[in-house]
């Protein structure tokens, strides 16, 4: 797929050195960074997400109980 992106005359300099240093075309260097850009993403609710609640001291078999509870009702 082909696209149009609008970059400052900043970003394409350091765009064309950093292609540059790594011997890759621009299209490389922006594939890379969408990669880059999607993977992390895909990543942050787990991290944002793990150890949430670990200063909370929670008795777990309540909301268990509850739900058995339900079960039983039906």
């Amino acid at each position: 797929m082909r696209t149009i992106v609008n970059l400052t005359e900043e970003q394409v300099g350091a765009l064309a050195r950093l292609c540059e240093e790594q011997k890759i075309s621009r299209a490389e260097a922006v594939r890379r960074a969408v990669d880059r850009l999607t993977g992390e993403s895909a990543a942050a609710p787990k991290e944002i997400g793990f150890g949430l609640w670990k200063h909370k001291r929670l008795d777990r078999r309540k909301p268990v109980g509850r739900l058995r509870a339900e079960w039983g009702a039906r």
